[in-house]
């Protein structure tokens, strides 16, 4: 297989990789994933040796309540944590948010964003000012030139995909930059196939030659941005020659993205988590949203930043404030007016400083600082970057509350599981996409037993917990939610309705915004240009940590199938003709380098853990490269294998590249998951 770059047609490519696909037995193999229990009645556990029995709302209740109250006494509030959910609703997470505030007392509240686009917002408001994707899907399908950087959309994102797809029969030209030759990458118009951890000498190579062919927007760069000279000289050395030696793409393909890139009329740039999921996640983000600034494409309409989020509302969760570090409305904790606004209208005080996030509170439960964790429909037993550590410090917990629609893995180790209802069908409310828009959510069903309303459960610990709060029903948090944050003011549940959507900002009820973000880049602001500026970031170059050897020759990037969902809870519980379980996935030439063939089992081994696999051979991949998912961990656990490793800024784990070593086994062994 031919790597860095490809530029045969779309034809051709499909053709050629379905000729290479392997097929046969292997494909027909019946493995069903783990199917997991609705929860439809509350649990607690008599003690931290005894099994988790039914119990009454009201004695599940008293024990959840009573613990945080003991903890909070015994070691103050931050030894609390929230857990929230970025699959459950704008309202619910408005509410776990002031709970974690009001009734706990502290700012330690995050949810899975840390495990995905955590980057991109701390990116996107450092250079822009607001931690959302600048432009709308419809854009997509307008544009003339769509980037995909570290993104297999067509798997990971379909609903946005087929935007893209539009996009293409009206004529855009599509890039594919990924170190994998993804089914997305086969829609593209040349597809870019760096070494793994190599996107910011890419970038920097790209930047530099727009720059030495005088393809920069000099009148944007200074009228609306600031810090391009120290950006310009970072780039300096990342000739496209030297870029190739270090990503694996040739320099003319690069010179190729670089003009094409800076000379569309209108450009769309996206990413999803092969961007974020590095130790320098942040960074990577940054060096992409560089490329915008240098060439204007941000701030008008079909130019803008596409971070693709991967659940339904990881936007709306940290808009509404379910994030360390910002009150709802993504309005800063650390600004004095924006606390004394909350303080007055929930009566209470806001401590003035930021919270743990995720991968912060797991480090408190090792160093017992963090006692208490309240979790909403997460799943960290078997999400987070080496899994057994993670589980480790969830038992190493006092008090451990999970609220719930299954008896996940984490679920499991509480010692008090309350049964909530599907965020998606059982409930009303609203949530928010990755283009920013606010979209409603409808009852359609009642949940099942005695599972009860997200909202309902937590205002009754608030009350066990000496606050009283009364909400009629979702529109009475969402119009609370409106009376604090600008952002969301006009959108009444009215207009949500009369819309199908409204994308933030929407301050007045009187008029929609445009659909992009930062349209005051290209105003007439006068001789002093926009406020605040765009800010370049000269960020450096900084290799994978888990370094590959001798004894751990390849390098592991972990990614999402088509057929399934995260960690398999929701998705194991119906069939699909596409699943196939999980594999570690090789190149032909190493599958045949090491012997094996598509469904031989095989140890696949880090310096963390090992598990056992069969093999699948994409042709895809390059040689020395290896796939696999997190989506069967009952079965593969692939997260014994990644390291915690994670992004000194968004706190991200490095997911993408980890130093794998792959042992043909004497005798066939079942797939399980060993310690090393």
């Amino acid at each position: 297989m031919k790597t860095g770059t490809d530029s045969t047609t779309r034809t051709e490519r499909s053709a050629r990789t379905g000729a290479g696909a392997p097929a046969g037995k292997a494909e027909r193999r019946d493995r069903s994933p783990k199917r997991y229990p609705r929860l439809t009645q509350p649990l607690v556990r008599d003690g931290k040796d005894a099994e988790l029995r039914p119990a009454t709302w009201e004695e599940a209740l008293t024990v959840a309540a009573d613990g945080f109250r003991r903890v909070r006494a015994e070691s103050g509030p931050d030894a609390f944590g929230m857990f929230s959910c970025a699959r459950a609703t704008n309202e619910m997470n408005y509410v776990a948010q002031k709970f974690t505030r009001v009734v706990m007392g502290t700012n330690n509240v995050d949810s899975c964003n840390r495990t995905c686009h955590a980057p991109s917002v701390a990116g996107l408001t450092a250079a822009l000012g607001s931690g959302g994707g600048t432009s709308s899907y419809a854009e997509v399908e307008e544009t003339d030139l769509i980037v995909m950087w570290g993104s297999n959309a067509r798997f990971a994102h379909p609903i946005f995909f087929h935007h893209v797809l539009k996009g293409i029969r009206n004529g855009a030209r599509m890039y594919a930059v990924d170190p994998r030759r993804t089914s997305t990458a086969e829609w593209a118009d040349s597809w870019l196939g760096p070494n793994v951890g190599t996107d910011i000498p890419l970038a920097h190579a790209v930047g530099r030659e727009i720059i030495h062919a005088g393809l920069a927007n000099r009148a944007f760069i200074e009228r609306a941005t600031e810090g391009y000279e120290a950006y310009a000289a970072e780039v300096e050395p990342w000739t496209p020659t030297a870029a190739e030696k270090v990503t694996g793409v040739p320099a003319e393909a690069i010179r190729e993205l670089a003009h094409a890139y800076a000379t569309a009329e209108r450009a769309q740039l996206c990413w999803t988590l092969g961007i974020t999921e590095h130790h320098n996640g942040t960074d990577n983000v940054r060096a992409l949203i560089n490329l915008a600034l240098l060439t204007g494409h941000v701030g008008r309409h079909g130019s803008g930043l596409q971070p693709l989020r991967g659940q339904n509302n990881v936007q709306g969760g940290g808009d509404m404030g379910a994030i360390p570090n910002r009150l709802p409305g993504f309005q800063d904790i650390l600004t004095p007016a924006t606390r004394e606004k909350f303080e007055a209208a929930w009566g209470t005080a806001i401590q003035p400083r930021y919270g743990l996030n995720l991968t912060d509170m797991f480090e408190a439960m090792e160093s017992g600082a963090l006692r208490a964790v309240y979790c909403i429909g997460e799943n960290p037993a078997q999400s987070e970057a080496d899994s057994e550590q993670a589980v480790e410090r969830l038992r190493a917990l006092d008090h451990l509350v999970v609220q719930d629609i299954f008896l996940t893995k984490t679920a499991e180790l509480a010692d008090v599981v309350l049964p909530a209802t599907a965020a998606w069908c059982e409930t009303d409310g609203t949530t928010t996409n990755s283009e920013r828009r606010v979209q409603r959510v409808r009852k359609a069903v009642h949940p099942p037993g005695e599972a009860r309303e997200d909202i309902d459960i937590i205002c009754d610990l608030a009350g066990r917990l000496g606050h009283d709060w009364k909400f009629a029903d979702a529109q009475a948090v969402w119009d609370e939610l409106r009376s604090v944050s600008p952002d969301h003011a006009g959108m009444t549940y009215g207009r949500l309705e009369e819309h199908q959507g409204i994308q933030w900002p929407c301050p007045s009820e009187d008029r929609l915004e445009p659909t992009y973000l930062h349209g005051r880049l290209w105003a007439d602001n006068g001789p002093d240009g926009p406020s605040p500026r765009a800010v370049f970031g000269p960020v450096k170059h900084d290799p994978p940590v888990d370094l590959t050897d001798e004894q751990y020759p390849l390098r592991l990037t972990t990614g999402r199938r088509l057929d399934s969902y995260n960690t398999g809870v929701q998705s194991g519980s119906y069939a699909s003709p596409l699943r196939r379980g999980e594999y570690v996935e090789l190149c032909p030439e190493d599958a045949e380098r090491y012997g094996v063939t598509v469904g031989e089992t095989v140890r696949v081994t880090s310096r963390r853990g090992s598990v056992t696999a069969p093999v699948w051979v994409d042709p895809g991949l390059r040689p020395g490269l290896a796939f696999m998912t997190m989506h069967f961990p009952d079965e593969v656990d692939t997260n014994q294998l990644t390291i915690e490793a994670n992004c000194p800024i968004a706190g991200t784990a490095e997911f993408k590249a980890s130093a794998i070593r792959v042992e043909k086994l004497a005798a066939p062994v079942a797939p399980e998951s060993v310690r090393s």
